[in-house]
């Protein structure tokens, strides 16, 4: 891993070895979350991305599935960046790609397939792994090619990404019991997918202008969503991949779309109701194929590569230019799993194939909440960003806000003065 001056990185875990109590570490590393343990320790949450028979399975002790591969493990990392204990937190499913993590400290695991009796969320517990609640499908968020989820803290609403392209929905999942609990979301709710009623549905292609779409959501059958959300005249996106739900924003990325099919990245405020492109590559230096993403402490978006070459972890600034933090020199496989500890400290992140689990600590930003909140209500890149009066764009440096916002009260009907 290249890294620039100053950083370094220790390998934590690599596929073929040992967990804690001698089972194998299960190929094809994929999505990952983190989340606080005892004595300053982090507890990271593994997905693998299994099909069928592989040199090293994910063996479990209660499956979901006995003749599948896929799973997770979880990670038990000392303050001192030093592995403490490895082990399977679920097993017996398929193509766990990405997932997310939730306030109340499980992961939601996802499965990428449409596989009869599959395409599933999971809920995962690593302080009780392979538990009844880790092989129990949560059929109300629906049977699909699941990508990654996230929750939006103050509603306990869970967005969805879906990767199966060219035809692929931005999901969401009102929950009936919003407490935030362990086993919540298996209490039922409502499926729902994004459209935009001021254009059809595959006109998302041309989602270049700078407009700010306003979303509604469509209900769906959880048995057939794609088909119904299809039927309803929802977005089709092309293949959408990595969120990252942080201070009010929900952040998606579409790692083919746009004109030179280098990929996009959205952002969805739920507040306003409202979808924006936020950037678009027209440029292989600059993304190419954006997969997870995640936020830094300090603010940024950073976005892991799924490409052709050398993949990289690229970051994003709130005034909408990007830069290279590290780079995948050796290994021709997709980077995946981009994670932060707790503290903020040590960054975590996977190379898929041969899998292996890097920590990379060194001289970090400090956490700054402003530049995050920035990040999440800056105005998109010019070219990309709507366009409004001087009296508005007066108004907003007045009230001290970013025009953007301006422009989101102003099409909400808060009147101007």
């Amino acid at each position: 891993m290249n890294l620039p001056r100053g950083f370094q990185y220790r390998i934590i875990s690599e596929e073929g070895g040992k967990l804690s109590d001698g089972r194998p570490i299960p190929a094809l590393f994929d999505g990952m979350a983190a989340f606080q343990g005892k004595n300053n320790a982090t507890i990271l949450v593994r997905n693998h991305e299994l099909t069928s028979q592989t040199d090293n399975p994910v063996i479990g002790k209660n499956p979901y599935d006995k003749d599948n591969t896929g799973g997770t493990t979880a990670l038990v990392v000392g303050p001192d960046r030093k592995l403490i204990k490895e082990y399977v937190t679920s097993s017996g499913t398929v193509r766990n790609c990405a997932g997310g993590g939730t306030p109340w400290g499980t992961w939601l695991t996802c499965e990428e397939t449409r596989e009869t009796g599959h395409g599933y969320v999971f809920e995962v517990d690593p302080l009780d792994p392979e538990n009844n609640l880790s092989k129990t499908p949560i059929r109300a968020m629906g049977a699909f090619s699941h990508e990654a989820v996230d929750v939006d803290p103050a509603t306990g609403i869970v967005y969805m990404t879906e990767d199966d392209g060219p035809e692929s929905y931005f999901y969401r999942y009102i929950p009936n019991d919003p407490s935030g609990k362990v086993g919540s979301l298996h209490k039922g709710g409502r499926l729902q997918a994004a459209a935009i009623e001021e254009m059809s549905s595959n006109e998302i292609s041309k989602y270049y202008t700078g407009k700010k779409f306003g979303i509604v959501w469509k209900d769906l059958d959880p048995e057939k969503p794609t088909l119904d959300a299809r039927n309803k005249g929802c977005i089709q996106f092309s293949r959408l991949e990595g969120c990252h739900f942080v201070n009010g924003v929900f952040w998606f990325s579409d790692t083919d779309a746009g004109d030179k099919h280098l990929g996009r990245i959205y952002r969805y405020i739920p507040a306003t109701n409202t979808l924006e492109l936020f950037f678009e590559s027209t440029d292989a230096n600059d993304l190419e194929s954006p997969d997870n993403v995640t936020i830094t402490p300090w603010g940024d978006l950073w976005i892991v590569e799924d490409g052709a070459g050398s993949d990289r972890i690229i970051g994003l600034t709130p005034e909408g230019t990007t830069y290279v933090f590290a780079e995948n020199v050796l290994n021709y496989s997709e980077l995946a799993g981009p994670t932060f500890s707790p503290d903020g400290q040590t960054f975590f992140v996977n190379i898929q194939t041969p899998g292996i689990t890097f920590a990379i600590w060194g001289p970090f930003s400090h956490r700054n909440a402003a530049r995050s909140r920035l990040m999440g209500h800056a105005a998109p890149p010019e070219h990309y960003a709507p366009k409004i009066s001087d009296n508005l764009m007066a108004f907003a440096e007045v009230q001290g806000m970013s025009t953007l916002e301006a422009a989101a009260f102003h099409r909400h009907g808060v009147p101007i003065l």
